[in-house]
């Protein structure tokens, strides 16, 4: 489906992500995804959209490899993840942010420690990401609040934040689980934009959400699902 009309685009890479006849069920219950097949090709940027319970958040974790498909294939940069050594995994997943519906901050660190956070994990020391947390939090707009806690900060603001931590390791992938949903139109712009610079500055974007206004205010192209299946793809230019 999305692969077709980006190769009409002039696409011509390996897919960073791809399913082929994916389905998804949680134990006994029936599909959540159904035969979900597409591509998203490097430095594309796409919306998800589909009804509360479509599917849309087990999609994103699919290829955040949190969770294991019930049947078909997933490749992640020309890779099949079940084929891959454990060890292999973490890096792969360094290469994929996400930006959590529910922002997923650490209450008890200040911004710019839920900022540096993947960097410690990735076993970088402070004298060598400070000066990249200071800038990023400056470039979403909160540079004054670097020293805040989650509880201090709007929610707008935390959600920069969260997407501030989502991409401080420049990953290739930039997922968002409703990035948008609890804040007001204005923010929901402002956040928008974040996203385009990511963007063009060469993440592939897949964003998860209901804001029907913004999706169409974006120009971007729509995956939409229903009822768990891939029932539309939407490019604006057609």
């Amino acid at each position: 489906m999305a692969s077709s009309d980006d190769e009409e685009a002039g696409f011509d890479e390996e897919p960073v992500v791809r399913f082929d006849g994916v389905g998804l069920r949680y134990g006994r219950a029936p599909e959540v995804l159904k035969d979900i097949s597409f591509s998203l090709q490097p430095g594309s940027f796409h919306f998800l959209t589909g009804a509360s319970g479509a599917g849309k958040t087990s999609l994103l974790r699919l290829i955040h490899l949190g969770l294991t498909p019930t049947r078909g294939l997933i490749s992640l940069f020309g890779h099949d993840p079940t084929k891959m050594k454990r060890s292999e995994l973490p890096l792969m997943r360094r290469r994929i942010g996400v930006v959590y519906a529910d922002r997923q901050l650490l209450d008890h660190l200040n911004a710019f420690d839920n900022v540096a956070l993947p960097l410690r994990l990735a076993g970088r020391v402070p004298s060598d990401y400070t000066p990249d947390v200071v800038e990023l939090l400056a470039w979403v707009g909160l540079a004054e609040k670097i020293d805040a806690y989650p509880a201090a900060l709007s929610g707008g603001e935390q959600q920069r934040l969260a997407i501030a931590r989502a991409v401080v390791n420049r990953p290739d992938i930039l997922l968002a689980d409703e990035p948008t949903g609890n804040v007001d139109q204005e923010m929901a712009l402002r956040i928008l934009r974040l996203f385009v610079e990511l963007n063009r500055l060469g993440s592939t974007v897949l964003i998860a959400s209901l804001d029907d206004d913004l999706v169409a205010r974006s120009g971007r192209p729509v995956m939409h699902l229903t009822d768990g299946r891939l029932s539309l793809y939407r490019d604006p230019d057609a």
